[in-house]
């Protein structure tokens, strides 16, 4: 059962051939056996997935079923839900059981299905490899000494190693893609407002987008179907007609243009991870598709833009954490304003502290304009050069990291090289665009991810590009030894 797809889980249930309570007790007996290694999820809480597998059983057998009535899914732990320990992987949420649902985890309940956990991730999703959690690092499952990616490491970590189906994620600067790439997952970011993030913690409001991970674009395309839609409590999220992510999926590639922007082609990249992605290119002119070269000038400005604006925006997002409503207070302090510096000095880690000093900086009066200014006109440049791009193309690739998954411990102490694993997959959310990552090799047993971009709400164009190859070649199939 562990190596079915959504759709075939899906008819099993149907089919009475297993039931959700069973179902979910295969994965909880996988996680209770495997999660003390790989460190994937964070809380799991048997009973009440159990709970919510059993009241499935009974829609099932009412005849009151969805796509996903009934399958177990692993949540990252930044969508909030109700009775359910929410960490976002800060010591300041340690103690945090939410009273309220995220609209993602409202969407999925309502569809009937069973919350297996949640996992591990980033503190506040800030990092790129998953070790800045206050519970620990994730472990690659591919190789347990090498990082998941971040932030959403531990969902990438859960369904690589079979301990969910699929996952949900969010995406503020490649938080989706980089460990579905780095895992062998298919991992989609939406078009910012397509997937409410009320709910959801938040890092960075303009660039956070949550979205699904699991091994196949198809599954993907299931699961958006029902996290996505307007949200009235979102005053970001898009009022526009529902829309169906699976109606393209088996849609010819002939005639496809694929833009290949010469930035992503030339320097930074490993040699056999570009190899990987050359042949995944030559697969899609074999499916009929032709290649275009593009040109993205400013994509090389989207890492200083991004920890600019990412680091201003999560300064004012993370001032509500002060030990006064919620969260992590500090057991020792003089007056109000001590309990305010060590909550916060105590409650927040090294990374999330770097960030929120760097926004402050970037926001202050005879800083704002040189650079929060800037980086706000840099981000509009990147995103004209995305549509210039488009009117030459129907879709983009490229590599979605530079490398194979790194070793756990290889770049924390430097920052700078930690963000600029990020180089290929920032614009994307800068512009407020769709991206995925599909797997398409290996290099040394580490999986490649292939990236694709597409223009503004063209996530179903995207599932069809993803399905169509992954139909022709096997990659998305593979798995990591050592976990049966």
């Amino acid at each position: 059962m562990i190596e079915r797809s959504l759709k075939s889980l899906a008819a099993a249930l149907a089919g009475k051939e297993i039931s959700s309570v069973e179902l979910t007790q295969t994965y909880l007996d996988r996680i209770a056996r495997l999660n003390p290694d790989i460190n994937a999820y964070i809380t799991v809480a048997p009973e009440k997935s159990l709970a919510q597998a059993k009241a499935a059983d009974a829609r099932i057998a009412a005849g009151q079923t969805t796509a996903l009535t009934g399958i177990p899914l692993a949540q990252k732990d930044i969508f909030c839900a109700q009775g359910w320990r929410t960490t976002c992987g800060s010591k300041m949420l340690d103690n945090f059981v939410s009273p309220y649902d995220a609209t993602v985890i409202e969407r999925l309940n309502t569809a009937g299905a069973v919350i297996l956990g949640k996992t591990n991730m980033d503190e506040f999703a800030m990092g790129s490899s998953n070790e800045t959690s206050y519970f620990g690092a994730v472990k690659n499952p591919w190789d347990r000494d090498r990082v998941s990616g971040g932030s959403s490491g531990g969902s990438a970590a859960a369904v690589a190693a079979r301990l969910a189906p699929a996952a949900t994620a969010t995406d503020t600067g490649g938080s989706i893609r980089q460990p579905a790439a780095l895992c062998g997952l298919t991992g989609l970011k939406p078009t910012y407002g397509v997937v409410s993030r009320y709910g959801m913690i938040a890092y960075a409001s303009s660039l956070d987008q949550g979205g699904p991970m699991a091994r196949s674009a198809e599954d993907c395309a299931l699961l958006l179907d029902a996290m996505a839609g307007f949200d009235p409590r979102d005053s970001t999220s898009l009022e526009r007609p529902a829309d169906d992510y699976l109606r393209d999926l088996e849609r010819p590639l002939a005639g496809l243009r694929i833009g290949l922007p010469k930035e992503f082609f030339g320097e930074g990249c490993d040699a056999a991870v570009m190899a990987s992605i050359e042949a995944a290119i030559a697969e899609y002119r074999k499916l009929g598709a032709e290649t275009v070269e593009v040109s993205l000038p400013n994509m090389k400005l989207s890492v200083p833009a991004y920890y600019v604006i990412a680091p201003a925006e999560a300064s004012s997002n993370l001032s509500r954490y002060d030990g006064v409503r919620y969260g992590y207070r500090a057991p020792e302090y003089a007056d109000l304003n001590d309990m305010y510096a060590k909550t916060r000095a105590q409650g927040f880690g090294d990374e999330v502290k770097r960030r929120i000093l760097i926004g402050t900086y970037v926001l202050s009066h005879g800083y704002y304009d040189a650079y929060y200014l800037q980086a706000q006109r840099i981000r509009r440049l990147i995103a004209d050069d995305f549509r210039t791009a488009f009117k030459q193309c129907d879709v983009i690739m490229g590599p979605t990291s530079p490398t194979t998954a790194f070793k756990l411990g290889e770049k924390i102490d430097d920052p700078v090289q930690m963000y600029l694993f990020d180089i290929f997959t920032l614009g994307v959310n800068l512009a407020g665009l769709p991206g995925m990552s599909v797997p398409c090799g290996l290099v040394d047993g580490l999986p490649v991810g292939l990236q694709l971009i597409g223009d503004y709400f063209s996530e179903a164009r995207l599932l069809n590009v993803a399905h169509r190859y992954q139909q022709a070649t096997d990659w998305h199939l593979r798995r990591p030894a050592g976990l049966d």
